[in-house]
């Protein structure tokens, strides 16, 4: 979860919403990103779809089921419904996602028992610390606008 944390940090530096996330094989991380929705111009270029894509191409198959997914922050239902198809073993994130988590937030696809796949799920790893970026993040996001500093729309969102 700390190099997951490292690259939510990056993430901020590029002014995208800071959520990092790693996969790991056999205790070796096999794919890192951060979300980069806003530099790609790609609402699915969440942390977790970017990590997938690059975990199947390390592992020649998109089938993911001996490999372990850590984000700083829950799943949303895009993400979480990605997971369940390449069948990860196991979701670890930071912090929850009340209004919009698919990891038992507020739905919980990865353990819904009439899909073909159920992830095991560990909530709250260095939470803390997940949450307080994200919070700096949109507070300095609102401050940037109040001063007439923000280019981007969206950013006071929470």
């Amino acid at each position: 979860m700390h190099e997951a944390l490292r690259l939510a940090r990056k993430a901020a530096t590029q002014d995208e919403v800071p959520i990092g996330a790693v996969i790991v094989h056999e205790g070796k991380i096999i794919a890192r990103s951060w979300n980069q929705v806003e530099t790609l111009k790609d609402a699915t270029a969440h942390a977790e779809m970017l990590a997938l894509t690059q975990a199947q191409s390390s592992m020649g198959d998109w089938r993911l089921s001996e490999c372990d997914l850590y984000v700083t922050k829950e799943p949303c239902p895009m993400c979480a419904g990605a997971l369940v198809h390449c069948r990860i073993r196991r979701v670890i994130f930071g912090c929850p996602d009340t209004k919009g988590g698919a990891a038992g937030g507020f739905w919980n696809l990865l353990q819904t028992e009439n899909l073909n796949h159920r992830a095991e799920v560990t909530a709250g790893v260095l939470g803390d610390d997940c949450v307080q970026i994200l919070k700096s993040f949109f507070r300095d996001a609102r401050e940037r606008n109040v001063n007439g500093l923000s280019h981007k729309k969206g950013l006071t969102d929470t």
